[in-house]
């Protein structure tokens, strides 16, 4: 527009603006004062915001929620941490200068870092972690080997293939032949326990899987809204009759908070404590983890004594109370060690020590979620919100509509099961993706089925098995003349051709509403 170059400027506004930590506008109700809602910090985008924000916002104050998914602007994505005056000051100087700023893949802040961090940062980061910061804790994306240029890792920030492909290669290569440590101490954790049956009674009305197990059981559950959709996805063991561990995504920590104390009965009995400060979490992951801590702990950890979703508080070197649990959140062999936090470094070098001879190294978060995806596992707050229901993504494990006692969404889930869903959340394998020179999928890339738009990717990775990228998302059926949703039926899935579209080069892509079986072969180990 050449003609701005001449045009004079009549008047100037100059007024206070409101920034945030993430350059995204807050709003929602309270988790500390309900009834009390919030819509500020536009971001110099108030003009344009305003419309939908208002509009969500009162939809929210009159009928208790939006319709639709607003999590990235709730309020509750922040916690107390993040209204330090030091960290605001510090945030919103680097936020001011990026408003405008191209943002690549996988970027992090460079302010307000180091807030919250594993007892294990210091020993972790002398061996070579590059960090990102999730609800201000610092976890590893991975792990430098001796030699490499550090300074070309660190700004590698790009849409194509990046620096790191190999070295997460190699350590997706490990927890599959071998075994990896990473550190998940950022995980929500509460525990909720009771004098008498209140716990349980509570926790079976909000959780839609059945928590009546015996004592050492892990169960996967959904923390559902009368709609049947996600307000939080975790897993819950059974400690004893009448307390139970609950394990959360990091970003859930207010949000989940703030949903069971506005919904657990006000019973003086009845006791719901965070208690994510107090464990170091070490996930063990790989078909040598059951040796390691077989030789650490004297006990035998093989499938016949310490079976899948089982929990067991063990000894491990020399600390005690330390709460095995035989999941990894990935598909493979492995354990989670959750250790009281005095005792974090004493168990990681046992670990470490141990796992040598097992060719054991230490593995991050991309590496994680590589496997994660290529299993087909969703992820809240990524591919589950609170508008997506068990039914819709393959989950119903998760759902047990007959354990005789009613509980939230139970309703919308019965009828889906009758009747069928509207999307299904599907798995998409690249076929003719050249990984080197094309452009990668990150999220939020067109799903195209026989050429017509049906939907976006929730997630994208590597997979390192399949030598492929894998893209999760979700299809829709709509009718072609009246652009009516219809029943998404698994003969509509698999009869379509199939594209996604990367920044406008469409790519063919085979769906599938189940992870490949060969997947989940386990290797024999080695050596």
């Amino acid at each position: 527009m050449p003609g701005l170059e001449s045009l004079q400027i009549k008047q100037m506004v100059n007024c206070p603006e409101s920034f945030t930590p993430d350059m995204r506008c807050i709003m929602g109700e309270s988790p500390t004062a309900r009834g009390y809602f919030v819509l500020a910090g536009m971001n110099s985008a108030g003009i344009s915001y305003g419309g939908g924000a208002g509009k969500y916002l009162a939809e929210w104050i009159v009928n208790g929620y939006p319709s639709e998914n607003v999590w990235p602007l709730d309020l509750k994505r922040f916690g107390t941490l993040q209204s330090s005056r030091t960290f605001l000051r510090h945030r919103v100087m680097e936020v001011m200068p990026l408003m405008y700023d191209l943002k690549v893949p996988r970027w992090d802040f460079q302010t307000g870092r180091r807030l919250r961090t594993s007892p294990l940062y210091d020993r972790l980061d002398s061996q070579g972690a590059r960090w990102m910061e999730k609800h201000g804790f610092e976890r590893v994306k991975y792990f430098v080997p001796p030699g490499n240029d550090l300074l070309d890792l660190d700004h590698s920030k790009t849409f194509y293939k990046p620096d790191w492909f190999d070295i997460v290669g190699s350590e997706v290569k490990c927890c599959k032949e071998a075994v990896c440590v990473i550190d998940m101490s950022s995980f929500t954790k509460f525990e909720i326990s009771s004098t008498g049956d209140q716990a349980l009674e509570s926790l079976q009305y909000l959780f839609s899987n059945d928590l009546d197990v015996p004592v050492g059981h892990v169960v996967h559950t959904g923390m559902l809204n009368e709609k049947g959709g996600y307000e939080n996805d975790c897993s819950i063991a059974r400690l004893s009759k009448r307390s139970f561990f609950m394990i959360s995504p990091t970003d859930q920590q207010v949000h989940c908070w703030a949903w069971l104390k506005n919904r657990l009965p006000d019973d003086s009995n009845l006791v719901l404590e965070d208690v994510t400060w107090k464990y170091t979490a070490l996930n063990l992951i790989g078909p040598r983890a059951v040796d390691v801590l077989s030789e650490l702990s004297y006990a035998p950890m093989t499938a016949e004594h310490f079976p899948s979703l089982f929990c067991k508080e063990m000894s491990v070197g020399y600390a005690n109370g330390i709460r095995v649990m035989s999941i990894t959140h990935t598909g493979e062999p492995g354990f989670v060690l959750y250790i009281p936090i005095e005792y974090a470094l004493h168990v990681y070098n046992e670990v470490m020590n141990m796992g040598q001879k097992y060719g054991i190294r230490n593995a991050g978060y991309y590496a994680l979620r590589s496997l994660r995806i290529e299993k087909f596992f969703a992820f809240r707050g990524q591919d589950l919100d609170a508008f997506t229901t068990p039914m819709e993504c393959g989950r119903e494990f998760q759902v047990k509509l007959d354990k005789g006692i009613e509980f939230l969404g139970q309703e919308v889930l019965l009828e889906q099961k009758q009747n069928g869903v509207y999307k299904r959340f599907t798995m998409f394998i690249l076929e003719d993706h050249d990984t080197d020179m094309d452009l990668w999928p990150w999220w939020g890339e067109p799903i195209f089925r026989n050429g017509r738009y049906v939907g976006k990717t929730t997630s994208s990775a590597y997979s390192y098995t399949l030598e492929r990228h894998v893209c999760l998302g979700f299809v829709h059926h709509f009718d072609e003349k009246t652009g009516e949703k219809l029943v998404v039926t698994t003969d509509f899935i698999n009869q379509g051709e199939y594209e996604i579209d990367i920044a406008g080069q469409r790519f063919q892509a085979k769906a599938k509403l189940y992870p490949f079986s060969s997947l989940f072969t386990q290797r024999p180990p080695q050596g």
